[in-house]
């Protein structure tokens, strides 16, 4: 029994949040995942491959909460040159999924370099600002250093996943406020990111195609071609602009206000329609779980639109349930962090706490309507392979902090 307990180290209520998301992942992917089962002929196999992956997970985090938070730092230029390495391989050799060169293949094994690329960014960004608090290096050199290392991982990202790119940008702007970066430079940084992504904006809507235009494109296309090649030339244009037509799309359909259900087009805005009608037969109460029926119709169920199955099976009460469970845990590494003594575990507390929350409301912004449709799952709950994996090794880097840093004496 006390070996049992001694797996369970650090932080109590991070080790019950995530043992719970657990348990809801399971159970709602399961549910999610009609579609897989039946393209697998195999009703179980989704639920097996899901919770294989969830195991592996808990067994890497294990053993990365009993590595001393001190020893991460050791891993930093090696992550970095890494993730630099395979950006810029995936850009060039990945694999594309709906539109969008993400991921690459190792032995067989599929996963997307911009999750490592995310941790390894906001480990770096945590041992430079706290350098900075010790006074090693001015907080204006600090900046530098952190803009110059987050433009060469970011930039890469921004390319192929533009949801990624902005939110690990905000999480890494929000350490750099924690960690006391003036006003006057953030100021003027984010005068020039303003105009940026103004001058994007831009050219987005000036170069990208509408949905009339693609579609017009793909009509003419197929009186000359079979459909396979077409939807092959549709997701052929290269170069920096090939995902300006998505992008365009996207800000089109979001910003052009409630449409009344009778103008609902199902084939165009089928994700968002659906996961809409999802929230709807929620009826407050829920259906109960594996009682879905938008998973039949709903694409990314079992991933993207995770959050919109959950509400129409547990209802509000369950949607805000699993929104309190990121809220809680936020507020948890927080106190995690304020108890550090040194900077580094506390900043990189922060960072991976902000990682996880931010991309998890995002989700849930996305599957209830209020961002545009993106690719960001929802972290511990949607269906994943290397991304599980990954954000279970981020949970066990929280449990490390909780456990191996310095901690200040309490007051008497």
């Amino acid at each position: 029994m006390e070996k049992f307990t001694n797996l369970f180290k650090g932080d109590k209520v991070i080790w019950m949040i995530f043992l719970l998301l657990c348990l809801v992942s399971i159970v709602e992917v399961f549910s999610a995942s009609s579609f897989l089962s039946f393209k697998g002929q195999s009703y179980f196999q989704p639920l097996i491959k899901h919770t294989f992956f969830i195991i592996c997970g808990v067994v890497t985090m294990i053993a990365v909460l009993n590595i001393p938070c001190k020893n991460f730092k050791i891993a930093i230029l090696p992550l970095l040159a890494l993730s630099f390495f395979m950006l810029i391989w995936v850009l060039i050799m990945g694999q594309a999924t709906n539109g969008a060169s993400r991921w690459v293949g190792i032995l067989g094994i599929q996963f997307q370099p911009s999750e490592i690329a995310k941790g390894a960014l906001v480990l770096t960004v945590a041992q430079i600002l706290a350098v900075a608090q010790r006074g090693t290096i001015t907080t204006t050199r600090a900046f530098w250093w952190i803009f110059v290392t987050s433009s060469l991982i970011i930039f890469p990202i921004l390319l192929e996943n533009l949801s990624t790119a902005v939110i690990l940008a905000f999480v890494i702007l929000m350490m750099m406020i924690l960690g006391r970066i003036p006003w006057r430079i953030l100021g003027r940084a984010l005068g020039v990111v303003v105009i940026l992504v103004g001058l994007v904006v831009g050219c987005v809507l000036l170069f990208g195609k509408s949905d009339q235009a693609v579609n017009n494109d793909t009509a003419a296309a197929t009186s000359k071609t079979t459909l396979v090649e077409t939807t092959e030339k549709k997701q052929s244009r290269g170069g920096l602009l090939h995902r300006f037509d998505t992008w365009k799309a996207r800000i089109e359909r979001h910003g052009s206000g409630e449409v009344a259900p009778s103008e609902v087009d199902l084939d165009r805005d089928a994700q968002e329609a659906h996961a809409n009608i999802a929230i709807v037969n929620s009826n407050v109460i829920g259906r109960g779980p594996g009682n879905s029926e938008e998973r039949d119709f709903l694409s990314q169920a079992f991933s993207d639109f995770i959050y919109a199955i959950i509400i129409e099976e547990m209802g509000i009460i369950g949607a805000f349930a699993i929104a309190a469970f990121y809220i809680v845990l936020f507020f948890r590494v927080g106190a995690i962090a304020r108890n550090c003594v040194n900077p580094f575990p506390a900043f990189l507390a922060m960072g991976i706490g902000l990682l996880l929350v931010v991309q998890a409301l995002f989700n849930m912004a996305v599957a209830v309507g209020i961002a545009p449709v993106t690719g960001q799952p929802l972290p511990l709950i949607s269906k994943g392979g290397t991304s599980t994996i990954i954000n279970c090794v981020y949970i066990g880097v929280l449990l490390s902090i909780s456990r191996t840093a310095k901690k200040q004496k309490a007051a008497a």
